[in-house]
């Protein structure tokens, strides 16, 4: 197998496209620490380090995990591990190697990030068992997610005095909790029956297709409070008004494009609107802090 292959199967292991769900979060909360904590270039680049290493590492786990599932349902039997095109082992190492480079760059970072990263690592890799026993894994799916933006945080104050010194990340971290938690139960439809069948746990299976869909709508709802208090408590303008006006039009978009008796765009609604959400969101945050700071530099 060509080298060039092997890392495009890699790639594909663990989905490096969906990067771009978490990331654009974690940079929201780092530019929404910078006014108070200026963020180096080398820190900046230790963050995204970080982020990319930590997702890596939980995806190549949760394939490992979930392999024997993927063989048996027909829509991930074709995946890169039940086809063989990766290794057991090659994912095994995959993990540790991405953890250890995690760990690494929170030592880099700062102190207090490189004493949570453990705990950082048993969260996001204990995500991949909760399908076994409880419908409510969506939730530490969401769980997992959350932490990019809380720790972005950290890494770029480097200490926490108080949960109201938090509370700007936590209010965000919630808001990425419920919004990955409402898009995973839409993607969950998808396997509904080989869940049942398998005894695997999720919302769909637990309440059936329509409840699921009202849990998802109930979870982005949720997310577009805790946004809304992330824009109360940072004191953010009319820009970043706009942004949250937008994301929310393009949730409520999602849960038109996927119905119960429909379900043929769901990887439309899975991918293309939740990166428009995730990027939108972003720079809406950005070009609000950018307006804020110019102005702060006229006066």
């Amino acid at each position: 197998m060509k080298l060039t292959e092997r890392f495009y199967n890699y790639g594909r292991l663990v989905r490096f496209s969906h990067t771009i769900f978490a990331l654009p979060f974690a940079m929201a909360s780092v530019a929404l620490a910078a006014p108070m904590h200026p963020v180096s270039l080398t820190a900046l680049v230790w963050i995204l380090v970080a982020m990319v290493a930590a997702r890596t590492a939980a995806m190549s786990f949760n394939r490992l995990a979930d392999r024997k599932f993927d063989a048996l349902n027909p829509r991930t039997s074709t995946w890169e591990l039940p086809q063989g095109k990766v290794k057991a082992w090659e994912a095994g190492f995959l993990a540790v190697f991405c953890a250890l480079i995690f760990i690494y760059a929170a030592y880099r970072i700062n102190r207090l990030c490189f004493f949570l990263s453990p705990l950082a690592l048993a969260i996001l890799f204990f995500y991949s068992v909760t399908k076994r026993f409880t419908w409510a894994s969506h939730l530490f799916l969401g769980l997992a997610l959350s932490l990019a933006p809380l720790g972005a945080w950290l890494a770029v104050t480097g200490s926490a005095n108080s949960l109201s010194d938090l509370s700007i990340p936590i209010f965000l971290g919630l808001a990425v909790l419920f919004w990955l938690a409402g898009f995973d139960v839409i993607y969950a439809l998808q396997d509904y029956e080989f869940d049942r069948s398998y005894g695997l746990h999720s919302i769909p299976a637990r309440f059936g297709v329509v409840q699921g869909l009202r849990f998802s709508g109930f979870f982005h709802l949720l997310t577009v409070f805790f946004l809304a208090l992330v824009g109360l408590t940072a004191r953010l303008g009319l820009i970043y008004w706009t942004g949250l006006a937008i994301v929310s039009l393009i949730l409520f978009w999602e849960h038109r494009v996927v119905k119960p008796g429909d379900l043929s765009r769901i990887n439309r609604a899975f991918f293309d609107l939740n990166a428009y959400v995730s990027v939108g969101y972003f720079i809406a945050t950005l070009a609000d802090l950018l307006l804020i700071t110019g102005r702060g530099n006229d006066l």
